[in-house]
């Protein structure tokens, strides 16, 4: 579908898209949330939750830091307000780093994980490198030492951790070494380092890491902490790019059978579109969250999970 007259398609949904996705925070079933990848261009926290609200969306992505900047009792008026649940926000914590960089952030994540509980965001994420210059096992040794650091203090909060693995070949080629792409080893990753970690579960990777409907069966509601979905033109492996993504129902993911898979375990958080890159530079904001809204929406009706 052109651009113009996905557009035209959005405008003629209006209210009707709206009430739809305020409806989905009110039960216990999925609801979608919005991702800054929809709104090109930098939008202030407050401003960007607002958005969401306008706009018709029933949760919002949390941005961790400039929520802190506003403090717990505004960050909860706000959201109480505005009616949206935080889906997620990302761990301010960079494992990946030196030791001295590791232990000054776990030092702070303490407070970080304090603040995101006090405002009802239970959800953080990290993602996974898909590889590196460093041998996997040894590696993973770290990653596992760490992490599990991590979630300890996480636990204190009743927050958990939601690890993305990132599936296109890029990213598996450009070192020497490969790490963890694959969705079944990210979850038994999980099971060795703790009880409140899991996935953060993004269509675009589950598709481009070969991944299965039977893998979230496998996987099951207890390590899904929150999803993303995006779509894909049919491309050669070779040729797939992370910002070549497309709106929810533009391509060839099985996102019907990726949702049906999520009811069918029991899945009812946070579904936030992240089509990195198709929304154009210089869309107006309400625009690309119309337009994320409304694709991810559809799908998900198409789906019969809303």
């Amino acid at each position: 579908m052109k651009r113009r007259d996905f557009v035209k398609s959005v405008a003629c949904a209006g209210l009707g898209v709206a009430l739809a996705g305020r409806a989905q925070a009110a039960g216990e079933r999925m609801y979608v949330s919005l991702n800054s990848t929809l709104t090109p261009g930098k939008i202030s926290w407050p401003e960007f939750a607002r958005l969401a609200a306008k706009t018709g969306y029933g949760g919002v992505d949390l941005n961790l830091g400039a929520a802190m900047e506003e403090g717990i009792e505004a960050t909860q008026k706000l959201l109480s307000e505005l009616k949206l649940k935080p889906a997620c926000c990302a761990c301010p914590v960079n494992v990946g780093r030196d030791e001295t960089t590791f232990k000054a952030g776990l030092e702070k994540l303490d407070d970080a994980a304090r603040f995101a509980a006090a405002v009802g965001c239970n959800r953080m994420t990290a993602i996974l490198p898909a590889g590196s210059q460093t041998p996997k096992d040894e590696l993973r040794k770290i990653y596992k030492e760490r992490y599990t650091a991590v979630a300890s203090v996480l636990a204190k909060h009743n927050v958990r951790l939601g690890f993305e693995f990132l599936g296109p070949l890029q990213f598996r080629t450009r070192s020497p070494h490969e790490f963890l792409w694959r969705m079944n080893e990210v979850v038994d990753f999980c099971k060795e380092v703790g009880p409140n970690t899991g996935l953060l579960l993004d269509a675009w990777h589950w598709h481009h890491a070969g991944a299965t409907v039977q893998d979230i069966l496998n996987a099951g509601k207890s390590r899904i902490v929150t999803v993303h979905v995006a779509d894909c033109a049919k491309l050669a492996p070779e040729d797939v790019r992370d910002n070549q993504r497309l709106l929810p129902g533009e391509g060839v993911i099985d996102l019907v059978g990726f949702f049906r898979a999520l009811k069918q375990i029991g899945y009812v958080d946070g579904v936030s579109p992240e089509p990195l890159g198709r929304i154009p530079a210089g869309t107006p904001p309400e625009e690309g969250a119309r337009m994320g809204l409304e694709s991810t929406l559809g799908v998900m009706k198409k789906a019969g999970v809303i």
